[in-house]
């Protein structure tokens, strides 16, 4: 996930490199045909392109609002997991919570809480695309995992065990009737939020809508230095390299944005956020984290 700050213009000018680099050869070539062989029947009135380029600045306009869209989305979902393990953490940690601390409540609570920090993990992974249960082992059982592996969906297999240890506990008499009803309604809380995770995953962005806006965008950049050229001349190379960058930087922000899932810089930050949830649950069960947090005044570009 990017920061807010040091952000590099070496990473930002990157997305948009090759773009620019044929743009210029193809400024230049216009340029160097109208002042140099003095082909002047070749410019065109400067309203065409403006005309066009102010369309295409409404397309563009609307594709990052859905795309940003999108993106929000997908951070407010996780925002609400954060809540909902906190919550989860909160009730397991007090509704077993006996005056004699009898041994079978602290391995209850050690265990679930443990097991909703490798849900998040295990969900953030399979967001991406990745291993699934990779890295999930330090926090569940080897029972416990002998059961994912039946699962194709680790992050539902996690949700079945909470299910089940749930059952358990109200059986033997840790938790009562009702509070077995609303630890279970933080359970479909967090189960709605994997199902709407999955479904802006699986949901693609029309992809004939970024064609047909790139198709427009080129066409735009085949005509605009025919426009400017005879106002500007060989200044008219850095005023369409100029006028190229904002466009295709627009476009590519807007094509990052539209995935939020993709293990990319621009991505919903789901590590960091599982990192966040795993130091505040092992503090309710004084565990002390595994990782180490990076020091405020380092300076990073990106988180994944």
């Amino acid at each position: 996930m990017l920061l807010k700050k040091n952000i590099p213009i070496k990473y930002i000018m990157g997305k948009i490199r090759t773009e620019l680099i044929l743009l210029s050869l193809y400024a230049m070539g216009v340029a160097i045909l109208y002042k140099v062989f003095q082909f002047t029947n070749l410019t065109i009135p400067l309203s065409v392109p403006m005309i066009m380029g102010t369309v295409i600045s409404l397309l563009l306009a609307f594709r990052s609002n859905q795309a940003y869209d999108r993106w929000w989305e997908a951070r407010t979902i996780w925002g609400s997991i954060v809540n909902d393990s906190r919550s989860l953490a909160r009730q397991i940690n007090w509704f077993t919570h006996t005056a004699g601390q009898d041994e079978q409540a602290h391995f209850i609570r050690s265990r679930f809480i443990k097991r909703q920090i490798a849900w998040c993990y295990s969900l953030s992974r399979s967001l991406r695309g990745q291993d699934t249960q990779y890295g999930i082992e330090k926090f569940i059982s080897r029972s416990d995992m002998q059961h994912i592996k039946n699962f194709n969906n680790t992050p539902m297999a996690i949700l079945d065990l909470h299910g089940q240890e749930l059952q358990k506990a109200y059986h033997n008499g840790l938790m009562n009737s009702y509070q077995q009803v609303e630890i279970d309604r933080t359970l479909s809380r967090l189960c709605d939020a994997m199902g709407k995770c999955e479904r802006i995953k699986n949901t693609i962005f029309p992809a004939t809508y970024s064609l047909y806006i790139h198709f427009s965008l080129l066409f735009f950049f085949l005509l605009l230095p025919f426009a400017v050229v005879d106002l500007f001349g060989f200044m008219s190379i850095p005023v369409v390299i100029a006028i190229g960058a904002v466009f295709f930087l627009i476009e590519k922000m807007a094509i990052h944005l539209q995935d939020p899932f993709e293990n990319k810089p621009t991505d919903t930050p789901m590590t960091a956020i599982c990192f966040t949830i795993e130091r505040d649950l092992k503090q309710m069960i004084s565990d002390v984290p595994h990782y180490t947090e990076t020091a405020p005044h380092k300076k990073r570009y990106y988180v994944l």
